[in-house]
């Protein structure tokens, strides 16, 4: 059943360049790449992966080319664009990420996370982890980009740390960046 709140509010949206990835202070060549084995690039997020109030979010695998040889950390973010607000929803936020590791597994970005050195900030939903797809029903489809940052030094942010914290940590110390773009709808 159509949700009329989702239709009147179908064309108003944060937009693309409220993402962390529009950020000039943040820009660096985009040298290395970051696919799924879930999903390729500009297509839908399988169910599976999508959003759930009360129950379990499974997060899609990931996995990346090497990036820079001085890649010291990696930092995850992942926003929706598209949610009818003044600035994009984070749907997870994770630090501490070793560029050797080349990949996450499916489920790897749960918390607390199965993987060493694995730290998630809380995201605007206010989890902290991965918060799946959860679209406005009716409110048409819905980008949600990962955006994966390449820096020359640790993060080293506190356990309670947030969005802010880690933008300042990243604040010139980007050395690249890859991104990957997954939809999805609730009709």
């Amino acid at each position: 059943m159509p949700n009329p709140l989702g239709r009147a509010l179908r064309n108003r949206r944060a937009g693309h360049d409220t993402l962390v990835w529009a950020r000039p202070d943040l820009q660096a060549p985009e040298s290395f790449a970051l696919t799924s084995p879930a999903f390729i690039d500009g297509a839908p997020i399988p169910a599976l992966h999508r959003g759930r109030m009360f129950a379990p979010n499974i997060s899609p695998a990931l996995s990346w080319t090497p990036p820079p040889a001085d890649t010291v950390e990696l930092v995850l973010l992942v926003q929706d664009p598209d949610v009818p607000l003044g600035k994009p929803a984070t749907h997870a936020l994770t630090v501490g990420i070793d560029p050797s590791l080349g990949a996450i597994a499916e489920n790897g970005l749960s918390n607390p996370s199965p993987i060493a050195g694995l730290r998630h900030g809380k995201g605007g939903l206010g989890r902290r982890g991965w918060s799946g797809p959860l679209p406005l029903r009716s409110h048409g489809p819905h980008s949600y980009v990962f955006q994966l940052f390449a820096l020359d030094r640790r993060t080293d942010l506190p356990p309670t740390f947030g969005l802010d914290e880690v933008l300042a940590a990243m604040d010139a110390h980007v050395l690249a960046r890859a991104r990957l773009v997954g939809t999805y709808e609730i009709a």
